[in-house]
């Protein structure tokens, strides 16, 4: 019950009521010197009353705007343009149907004018063309989340218990950090977005078929977090703090400062934290012929510091050099204990109960270093170098004790075994990078080259416990090594036939990796070579087809490589009872998808996407050789068919009522033969919806009201999820002279982000459910020093594409 109403409900508040008698739309056309139309001039529609964004255009071709389904009311509109004093009408009132600013006449702006640009409040998802943004900055239910939690409220966007990402239904989700590629992946992936607080991140951005100049990765399209990076001039420091608070407490702050002049940008950050959590999971197995009944439940601790420094020096008006260094260091702690109860299937006698444990501690440090130079040549060509290297290092420490009783009042004991695991983890990545990009004919070129080089070394001891001293099982213990190496280069071109405009690109990449498994036991592993060249072209077409209809088709093609630890065929072991194995066999899976998006008046947003993917990577879980565990190991799947059909619709109600609500569905099709093992033959069809609203409140508070929900779908390769669904609210105010700004939440009111599904794979059939500390209220209180009127430095539109200078590491 709680379910249906909780979907009624998000279909209500994604439906706002207005009257159609009430809403017109807003024209003029923007000219320059001698009349010359103004080409993507920014246009901002703001309130009278506080100066906040009410709607934002982009002029066109023939510097022409529109800005539709605007409720009646005052307003004034405010044009900022490259080279020129930016412009705001008087008050406008619009009452009819339609108001026609006719022509806004632009003039010059002088050398101080030049650097000044309007400051407007960002709407908190914006659709653009080739992606969606979600601006974290600007929304109340971003308090106190991680990067990884933040991603659950992107629409679109389904993150799972396992904290594995999904893009419109599809896995294989890669992640950039202000535009560039974040090499770490799995576990190692999950902590470093977990370790990125809500207050480092301006906003994410949604790209579901990149272009040429991204590499290719990602057959799922790719996830941009954008950092803050303050670009004004002058001086400011923030600082923030916050707390979190469910059935176990978390709290972080951080400080932050910037200085910038005409000759040097001077930017940093410190943060640390206290974080805690806690998930339970409860697994049901039947498999030849008895039944294995799990429950877990584990309590994690995690004290983090994080840092991030960077300066910018301006050598010239058109050049800039840049470093930037940043990282994090952790420490954690992490206790489970774990009961399962064996038996014959339809017995009510139990055989025996495993009563096992695990504690852990590890620590975690990742270091980045990035170098940049930009260079605007001049005649829009411009020169971009970037230099980067991470170096990441992982070391845990886990007891297990494992004991076999009569019964859970471990009445008679049956055996014991106890063991210890001890994993060391190190990842290197250096990358260096080129873009060039120039005019040509009647459009623009970029060509450019990539290097990445990545060394793993992944070190795994497994000690027996006997009688209190440990003892190193060198059969089961292990060194993995694994080095790749991808070059890569990419030819785009851009232009325009008449009203059609077009993007063509072929990024070529080729991949060297060796894999080495050295055992203890001095048994000798073949080593695992490849060495392949791919080919990712790229093409899209965008068409007005009248000034309320635009289409825009593209294609391209794109590789999803293996994870590094997924190729260490070595043998783990979570309990007596559950594995887990890589596959040095795995191949690179590849995707074709074409999509094609439809936007209606600025307002309804429609994208039906198909793709195919071949070599499909997914994990499944298999009885184990003795029969009596479970297995988790990834496999090689034969194809997977994916059809996506996406609206959103972002929509102004009213001056204090601002929503925005994204609906997904989507078939999949998943098709396996592992012969002797099992087969896979699962199609699924699922949706899931997403909404957002915003209310802004007298005495300078606002209110949010956000929920998702996800109907019964599918996990990796063949485990059935059932629905899950959650709703968030806050409200926020600033006072002190709007330098101190408090934001409380409510995450998951109803306490419904709890999994539940099945499996069926050979001789196993299992079901499980489980969750984790969702409900929570988040507590963020930040404030300013400094000068708050300082000037901004101008960017090249308002939909800036910055590229800042930031590598990745992890966990």
């Amino acid at each position: 019950m709680k379910t249906i109403v909780t979907i009624i409900l998000l279909i209500a508040i994604s439906m706002p009521s207005f009257s159609k008698n009430d809403i017109g739309n807003i024209l003029g056309k923007v000219y320059e010197e001698e009349n010359k139309p103004a080409i993507y001039a920014n246009v901002i529609l703001k309130s009278v009353e506080d100066s906040s964004m009410i709607k934002g255009a982009i002029t066109n071709e023939d510097g022409v705007f529109n800005i539709n389904n605007v409720p009646y009311g005052e307003y004034f509109v405010s044009v900022s343009y490259i080279g020129f004093a930016n412009y705001d009408t008087e008050k406008l009132s619009l009452k009819d149907k339609e108001l026609n600013l006719n022509g806004i006449e632009l003039v010059p702006a002088n050398s101080e004018l030049a650097q000044v640009t309007v400051t407007a409040l960002k709407p908190i998802l914006e659709m653009r063309a080739d992606k969606v943004v979600f601006n974290v900055d600007g929304t109340i239910n971003a308090t106190g989340e991680n990067a990884l939690d933040l991603m659950r409220k992107s629409p679109g966007v389904v993150v799972d218990n396992n904290d594995q990402i999904n893009l419109l239904g599809k896995s294989g989700v890669k992640v950039f950090i202000d535009g560039k590629q974040n090499y770490l992946r799995g576990d190692e992936l999950s902590a470093f977005l977990k370790s990125l607080q809500s207050d480092q991140i301006d906003a994410i951005e949604i790209i579901t078929n990149p272009s040429a100049k991204f590499d290719a990765e990602g057959n799922a399209g790719i996830i941009n977090i954008r950092l803050k990076k303050d670009k004004r001039f002058g001086s400011n420091v923030f600082v923030n703090l916050g707390t979190r608070i469910g059935q176990m407490k978390s709290y972080d702050g951080s400080i932050s400062g910037n200085y910038r002049n005409k000759f040097v940008n001077v930017f940093g950050r410190y943060g640390v934290g206290q974080y805690a959590n806690y998930n339970n999971n409860d697994f049901l197995r039947h498999q030849y012929g008895r039944t294995y009944d799990s429950r877990n439940y584990s309590t994690y601790k995690d004290i983090e510091n994080s840092y991030r420094f960077g300066t910018d020096f301006f050598l010239t008006e058109k050049s800039t050099i840049g470093f930037i260094i940043d990282g994090n260091i952790s420490d954690s702690k992490n206790n489970s204990d774990g009961n399962t109860t064996i038996k014959e299937m339809n017995s009510s006698f139990i055989d025996s109960v495993l009563i096992a444990g695990n504690n852990a501690a590890g620590d975690r440090s990742n270091h980045n270093f990035n170098l940049n130079y930009k260079w605007d040549i001049g005649k829009e060509t411009y020169l971009n170098v970037d230099l980067d290297y991470g170096k990441y290092n992982n070391s845990d420490s886990d007891s297990l004790p494992n004991s076999y009783y009569n019964n859970f009042d471990k009445g008679l004991l049956f055996s014991t075994n106890n063991y210890q695991i001890d994993t060391k983890t190190g990842i290197d990545i250096a990358t260096a990078k080129i873009d060039y990009e120039r005019p040509l004919f009647n459009g623009k070129v970029g060509l450019g080259s990539k290097y990445a080089n990545v060394k793993t070394d992944n070190e795994f001891k497994y000690f027996n416990l006997i009688d209190g001293n440990s003892k190193l099982n060198e059969n089961q213990s292990n060194n993995f090594n694994y080095t790749e190496n991808v070059f890569a280069f990419y030819s785009n071109y851009s232009g325009a036939i008449k009203k059609l405009s077009y993007q063509a690109g072929l990024r070529l990449e080729h991949t060297k990796s060796i894999g080495e498994l050295e055992t203890f036991n001095e048994q000798e592993e073949p080593k695992t070579e490849r060495a392949y060249l791919d080919f990712f072209p790229s093409v899209s077409i965008s068409y007005p087809v009248n000034e309320k209809n635009h289409l825009q088709l593209s294609y391209t093609r794109r590789i999803n490589r293996p994870e590094y630890q997924d190729l260490n065929p070595f043998l783990s072991q979570l309990d007596e009872l559950t594995y887990k194995m890589g596959n040095e066999k795995l191949q690179p899976e590849y995707t074709n998808n074409i999509q094609l998006r439809h936007s209606f008046n600025n307002f309804i947003n429609t994208t039906i996407a198909y793709s195919r993917t071949n070599n499909g990577i997914s994990r499944i879980v298999k009885v184990t050789d003795d029969g009596r565990g479970m297995l988790l190991t990834k496999r090689n799947f034969a194809s997977q068919d994916h059809i996506s059909l996406n609206i959103a619709a972002p929509f102004t109600v009213n001056k204090w009522w601002s929503t925005y609500t994204s609906l997904t569905g989507f078939y999949l099709h998943n098709l396996a033969n592992f012969e002797g093992e099992g087969t896979v033959d699962v199609k699924v069809k699922s949706w899931n919806i997403y909404s957002q609203q915003s209310f802004k409140l007298p005495g300078n508070f606002s209110f949010e009201l956000s929920g998702w929900y996800g109907s019964p779908s599918i996990w990796e390769g063949n485990f059935k999820t059932d629905a899950m669904y959650s709703i968030d609210a806050g409200v926020k105010t600033s006072f002190l002279n709007e330098r101190a700004k408090l934001k409380v939440s409510v995450s998951d009111l109803f306490k419904t982000m709890q999994w539940s599904g099945n499996s069926s794979f050979g001789a196993m059939e299992m079901y499980g459910n489980g969750g984790w500390d969702s409900r929570r209220v988040r507590v963020s209180l930040s404030y300013a020093f400094g000068n708050k009127n300082v000037k901004s430095r101008r960017r090249s539109t308002g939909l800036e594409d910055e590229s800042s200078r930031i590598k990745t590491d992890n966990q």
